[in-house]
């Protein structure tokens, strides 16, 4: 089960009771964001997306508000922005669609963070399963997501974008 193994991985670092269960589901930014009595934007939402060949596939955390950004995901990672499929993901993360983040994964796989996170103190990620978050500042998901580094891959977040 997802959230277990997302329990015992913050149990290793003594935050399993951070670990938020709901009653409700938090499957998609606006459930999670009704059920946890946040802005929709404070939801760190994570997309797995196809990997380099050699690599199955990158984790990118964004705020929920933000919308990737193909010609920008391209000039940062050499490579074309292609979500897996639910299956796809369940198989290389650990975690169904819907509760998908950077902790307790089943591979090692390269997470990266956009800096639409960084407008925040605190965000909220999803832990294993649809019903299920955490509390964490920036530095907290980049330290405990595993992050290996910031990005800048998204659109429609601030009054910079162009809209789109």
């Amino acid at each position: 089960m997802s959230l277990e193994a997302v329990k015992d991985y913050f149990q290793q670092r003594n935050r399993e009771q951070d670990i938020i269960e709901l009653d409700l589901s938090s499957a998609t930014v606006g459930l999670a964001a009704e059920a946890l009595d946040v802005a929709p934007e404070r939801i760190a939402k994570t997309l797995a997306f196809r990997g380099k060949e050699g690599e199955v596939a990158i984790l990118v955390v964004a705020a929920g508000d933000a919308k990737v950004d193909n010609k920008k995901f391209r000039q940062t990672f050499d490579l074309k922005a292609r979500m897996l499929s639910p299956e796809e993901t369940l198989e290389h993360t650990g975690h169904a669609v819907g509760g998908v983040c950077p902790f307790g994964l089943k591979k090692d796989l390269p997470v990266f963070l956009d800096v639409s996170l960084k407008r925040f103190d605190t965000v909220y990620p999803a832990c294993g399963s649809g019903q299920s978050a955490i509390k964490l500042t920036c530095d907290e998901l980049y330290q405990y997501g595993n992050a290996k580094d910031w990005v800048d891959v998204c659109k429609g977040w601030n009054d910079k974008d162009d809209g789109q």
